[in-house]
């Protein structure tokens, strides 16, 4: 049975009656009509992409997220002089308080790109609109209108905006207006403004496959535009869960900031390239005085210091220790998750980001 629980960090000790309660598994195995076979019975991915009866892509069917590491940081890949000094600030003042205002922590909406990168959409295509619905928290949708409208001029800011479609030639272009402050791009506390701005490119190239671009434009948060290109898959056969997050009682009880800090000197000790296995290096940076981490097919996370030696990733229940030898130097990195205890040695000094 899937489930639609959020995978949190250990750090934020919620409570499991935050956690979306799971519909009972409906239709899960079910054959989805009109899908093209292999010999075998299983879903041929690769057959042509179907078309309406205009000639137009249909993009109708349940597709995948476009992949975690941009949900738990959007600005992944972004320089420091990308991201305004306010919102680098809220966004860093976010992780310290283990995301506890957050809207998934208080059973508010979440922004699009969020869902874009998480669990499954169906997509519901008509001549006139398109609709996205979403196996994330509440369960949402957005109504996308492909009938020649523009955007409202004054509209009221809303969770998710409003979305507007127009076709180049086989790709579907969405733009989106018109949001409230309120929500966060990702799950680790990138704010939004209303002058944020979103264009989603969608184009069907196969049955099974999704090319599939973000666009964010927001010049109040980041000091140019910036695009995400990622593929989204077909996942036939399946269905949505209803994903219901009705509790949000115990945000009480959820911890904020531990109120430690490092200098900056102590946490360049620990920047540098850290090699699990042949192949597989995780990497630790600075940004003032936070550590980051990149690798173990995670995105670049913000980690929340525990002790001088000890801390825990934002979006997963993996803990981190530093190790030095008699002399005081780091020699390791211990990584400790549910999978047990992994020794990562320390091969080098990473240059640590400039960000204050």
């Amino acid at each position: 049975m899937r489930s639609t629980g959020l995978f949190t960090a250990a750090a934020l000790a919620l409570s499991a009656s935050l956690l979306p309660t799971t519909a009972a598994a409906q239709w899960l195995k079910y054959p989805t009509p009109g899908t093209p076979r292999l010999p075998d019975g299983t879903p041929n991915l690769v057959a042509p992409a179907p078309r309406t009866a205009d000639g137009k892509p249909d993009l109708s069917g349940i597709w995948r997220g476009a992949g975690p590491l941009y949900r738990f940081n959007i600005a992944q890949d972004l320089k420091p002089e990308d991201i305004q000094p306010w919102a680098e600030a809220l966004f860093l003042q976010r992780v310290r308080d283990s995301r506890k205002d957050s809207p998934l922590a208080r059973c508010l909406p979440v922004s699009v790109p969020f869902h874009n990168f998480f669990n499954l959409t169906r997509i519901v295509q008509t001549p006139g609109l398109i609709v996205m619905l979403y196996e994330s928290p509440n369960s949402p949708h957005r109504t996308v209108f492909t009938d020649g409208r523009d955007l409202p001029k004054d509209p009221n800011p809303t969770w998710l905006g409003y979305s507007i479609g127009r076709w180049e030639g086989d790709t579907l272009v969405v733009t989106t207006a018109g949001f409230n402050d309120k929500a966060w791009l990702d799950s680790a506390g990138h704010p939004q403004t209303e002058s944020l701005r979103i264009t989603e490119r969608l184009r069907r190239r196969d049955f099974g496959h999704m090319d599939f671009e973000m666009t964010i434009d927001d010049p109040k948060v980041f000091t140019r535009p910036f695009t995400v290109k990622r593929e989204r898959l077909l996942a036939p056969d399946t269905e949505l869960l209803e994903d219901v997050c009705e509790n949000e009682r115990d945000a009480t009880h959820m911890s904020g900031d531990s109120g430690i800090r490092l200098s900056p000197e102590l946490l360049a000790t620990y920047a540098g390239v850290y090699e699990l296995a042949p192949g597989r290096a995780v990497v630790v940076t600075v940004t003032g005085d936070m550590l980051f981490v990149q690798g173990l097919n995670e995105p670049k996370l913000p980690l929340l210091v525990q002790s001088e030696t000890q801390f825990m990733s934002t979006a997963t229940p993996t803990g981190f220790e530093f190790v030095r030898n008699a002399e005081g130097r780091v020699t390791h990195l211990m990584v400790r998750g549910d999978s047990g205890d992994r020794k990562a040695v320390r091969k080098g000094a990473a240059v640590p980001d400039q960000r204050k």
